[in-house]
């Protein structure tokens, strides 16, 4: 859901890469990058290294996604803690699951 409005104009990602100092012209790379990662996650459930590459990228994402609220001293950390958890969860799963 978060990129398909990444995607298609919505008003909030772009207040929040303005609030972030991210260009507005990341917007829909970030986007991208967000409906990969959910597709390349449903993908690993039959080739589980694309799914392991998948959430690998997820985590360095919301990674990106806090270095960013903190860079600019915003303590809203708490949803992008929780996808962040979650793809260390998918990746930690697909790599004890699959080896």
């Amino acid at each position: 859901m978060a990129a398909v409005t990444y995607l298609t104009g919505h008003d909030y990602p772009r207040t929040q890469a303005d609030m972030k100092r991210v260009p507005r012209a990341w917007v829909p790379v970030l986007g991208l990058l967000l409906a990969a990662g959910s597709v390349g996650l449903l993908a690993g459930f039959a080739v589980p290294w694309l799914g392991a590459l998948a959430a690998g990228g997820l985590v360095l994402y919301f990674v990106g996604a806090l270095v960013a609220h903190l860079r600019v001293g915003s303590r809203q950390l708490v949803g992008g803690a929780v996808f962040l958890l979650l793809s260390v969860a998918a990746l930690a799963t697909n790599l004890s699951y699959h080896g």
